[in-house]
């Protein structure tokens, strides 16, 4: 498996697993088949509400566990110095681990649900860094940060982010942002890298796939990796994690990638981390 040098020195693959709606029984079973396919990258969240499976799955993989890199996220609501100290030991505690090798800020705190969202970011940070120097965490990031809160937090860190996890899809890849983090040292990662599925059936994909003899799935996360961009598919079924990871023996031309890039906008989210959600919870 390909992988890239974080601006810390740690590598991380650069195709992992997705456990969105991995859940129960069927979510510990989804883990253990990517593990056993070859995947060593697994991306959770306390939001999936699915840590105890994501552990459970590693833990009955045979994989052994330095192999695996295990990232999961602090929820916006636990933003703050203690909160976020707190929310991690219930993460580490449901993974039934020791350490996890990537934790993220999930989403940014935003005037809509903080009054000073930029100490809310700032606190946190500043518990992951510690939490970093007692070896709990390897790698710390972000995930959702516009060029805005990058900036407002890099004017406390002692430590830049490592990974922003971003929407990165074609019809919808942020490039202005993608070119911020890679210039500040930020290595970026793609989640929902077939648009929510809307990237099947578009003629360009599919003409595309045709010529490498490859899916339109493979042809949209071949063009993410070759943005220098880690890609972390979901899917539940064993032949679709089987096929995911098949990204390595084609490559895609220059004219090819930016067919790609100039796709019009589909897919997206609607999620932007300034203005969404409305407002949840304000807080100091």
């Amino acid at each position: 498996m390909k992988e890239i040098t974080l601006n810390d020195g740690n590598k991380i693959p650069v195709v992992g697993f997705g456990t969105y709606q991995s859940v129960e029984e069927d979510g510990v079973q989804s883990i253990k088949n990517a593990l056993k396919t070859g995947y060593r990258l697994i991306d959770s969240a306390a939001k999936y509400e699915n840590e105890e499976e994501v552990g459970k799955g590693i833990s009955e993989s045979g994989v052994d566990r330095k192999e695996i890199v295990v990232t999961t996220k602090l929820w916006r609501e636990n933003l703050g110095y203690e909160e976020a100290k707190n929310a991690f030991e219930k993460s580490l505690k449901k993974l039934g681990l020791n350490y996890v090798d990537l934790y993220l800020i999930h989403w940014p705190a935003n005037a809509k649900n903080y009054t000073n969202w930029q100490k809310a970011n700032a606190e946190s940070w500043r518990a992951m860094e510690e939490l970093q120097a007692e070896g709990k965490i390897k790698s710390i990031g972000v995930s959702n940060f516009w060029q805005e809160h990058l900036e407002a937090l890099f004017q406390t860190a002692n430590i830049i982010p490592a990974v922003n996890q971003i929407e990165f899809h074609p019809g919808y890849w942020q490039p202005e942002l993608t070119r911020f983090c890679k210039k500040n040292g930020i290595t970026v990662e793609s989640w929902s890298p077939l648009a929510r599925g809307k990237v099947f059936g578009n003629e360009v994909l599919e003409t595309i796939a045709k010529q490498h003899g490859k899916s339109v799935s493979q042809i949209c996360l071949r063009w993410v990796i070759q943005h220098e961009t880690i890609v972390i598919p979901k899917s539940s079924t064993p032949h679709r994690i089987e096929e995911n990871i098949n990204i390595f023996d084609f490559e895609l031309s220059e004219a090819e990638m930016k067919q790609i890039n100039d796709l019009p906008e589909m897919g997206f989210s609607g999620e932007l981390p300034n203005i969404w959600p409305d407002v949840i919870n304000v807080k100091n």
